[in-house]
C-alpha cells in the first residue's frame, strides 16, 4: 500500500490512513474488484479504493443485516455522512476516515460532485420494507433509477481515473452500461440475500412473465426447492444482463491503454458470476455462487501481462514535439 500511496504523491499522513482504510474496504467486501484493480499503475489504484470504500461504506450503513437499529436511526447516519461529503468536496477536505480519500480523488480527478449525490440518493430508496419501503420494483426502467445512482455514477466516477483515449463524453454511456452490468449481476447472484433484507431487485413485470412473484421467491428461499418457473426467470434475465456487458464492451478500447487490462479483466470475472450461475442451474436463491480462484488466477495472470505490456509502451515511447 505505502507503495502505491508513493507513487500517487499521497504524503499527508491522515490521508494516507484513510486511503488505507479504503484499500481495506475494497479488498474485504470486493475481492473481484480488487483483484482487477491489481491490473491498475500503482498510482492509479489508491482512488479507485477511494471510490470503492466510499461506496461501501454507506451501504454499510443501510444495508447491515446485523445492525438491529430502526431506519430512523440509520437515515440520521446516512444523512450525516451526505453533510460531511458536502462539505469536504466543497472545501477539499475532511477528517473522516473514509470521506478523507474520496474527497482527495474527487478533487484530484475532478469528479463531478453531482455522482455523489445521485448515489445518496439511491441508497435513501434502500428502506426497508418493515420501515415502510417498496417491496421492488415493476419494471426494468424503474429499477433502472436505483441502479444509475448505485452503479452507473460508480462507473462515471472510475472513468477519470482510468483516463480515456477519446473525449470522455463519448466512453461515458459505455462506463455507465458496464456499472449497470457489475450491479445486475450481484442482483442475481444475491437475490435470496437481498430477500432476507425486505428487498428484491428484479423488475416485477420481467419476473411475471414467467409466473414469478416476492411470494414464490420467498417460498424458494424459505424451503430450499427451486422453481422450475424461477429457473426460466433467472435464465431470461441472465440473458438480459448479458446483453448489458455488450454494450458496455466498446468502451474498453475508449479507454488509457494502461487501464485497458483492468476494466478487461473485471469484465471477464463479472461476467463469469453469471456462468457459474448458469452451472448451478439458477439455483441462487439458497446459496451464494462465486468464480472459483483457480479461474480468478487463470484471467487475472495473462490480464497482468498485457498491463505490463502497455505500462512499458507508455514509458517507452517518445514524446514528441509539436
Amino acid at each position: 500500500m505505502s507503495r502505491e500511496l508513493d507513487a500517487a504523491g499521497i504524503t499527508d499522513p491522515q490521508l494516507r490512513a484513510g486511503y488505507a482504510r479504503c484499500r481495506d474496504l475494497n479488498a474485504t467486501h470486493g475481492r473481484t474488484y480488487f483483484l482487477a484493480t491489481r491490473l491498475l499503475p500503482a498510482a492509479a489504484r489508491p482512488a479507485i479504493h477511494a471510490l470503492y470504500g466510499f461506496a461501501r461504506y454507506a451501504d454499510e450503513i443501510v444495508d447491515d443485516l446485523d445492525d438491529t437499529r430502526p431506519w430512523s436511526q440509520r437515515l440520521a447516519e446516512l444523512d450525516a455522512l451526505t453533510a460531511q461529503l458536502r462539505r469536504g468536496l466543497a472545501t477539499g477536505h475532511s477528517d473522516h476516515p473514509v470521506l478523507a480519500a474520496v474527497i482527495d480523488t474527487a478533487h484530484r480527478y475532478e469528479i463531478d460532485p453531482q455522482h455523489f449525490e445521485d448515489f445518496i440518493v439511491s441508497m435513501r430508496m434502500d428502506r426497508p420494507v418493515a420501515e415502510g419501503g417498496v417491496a421492488g420494483y415493476p419494471t426494468f426502467d424503474e429499477l433502472g433509477v436505483y441502479v444509475h445512482g448505485s452503479a452507473a455514477v460508480i462507473g462515471l466516477q472510475v472513468l477519470p481515473v482510468l483516463g480515456t483515449v477519446v473525449p470522455r463524453e463519448r466512453a461515458e454511456p459505455h462506463a455507465a452500461a458496464l456499472g449497470v452490468a457489475f450491479q445486475v449481476t450481484n442482483f442475481l447472484r444475491d437475490v435470496g440475500e437481498d430477500l432476507d433484507r425486505g428487498r428484491l431487485y428484479l423488475p416485477a413485470d420481467e419476473l411475471a412473465a414467467f409466473g414469478v412473484d416476492r411470494e414464490l421467491l420467498c417460498w424458494c428461499r424459505r424451503t430450499g426447492s427451486l422453481d422450475a418457473r424461477v429457473r426460466r426467470a433467472l435464465a431470461h434475465l441472465v440473458a438480459r444482463t448479458r446483453a448489458i456487458y455488450r454494450r458496455a464492451a466498446p468502451g474498453v478500447a475508449m479507454l488509457a491503454p494502461v487501464s485497458r487490462a483492468c476494466v478487461a479483466t473485471a469484465i471477464t470475472l463479472y461476467s463469469d458470476i453469471l456462468d457459474e450461475i448458469a452451472g448451478a442451474e439458477y439455483d441462487v436463491l439458497c446459496r451464494r455462487v462465486s468464480v472459483p480462484s483457480s479461474r480468478r488466477i487463470a484471467v487475472a495472470v495473462p490480464g497482468l501481462g498485457r498491463a505490463l505490456a502497455a505500462r512499458y509502451l507508455v514509458r517507452s515511447t517518445p514524446v514528441r514535439s509539436p
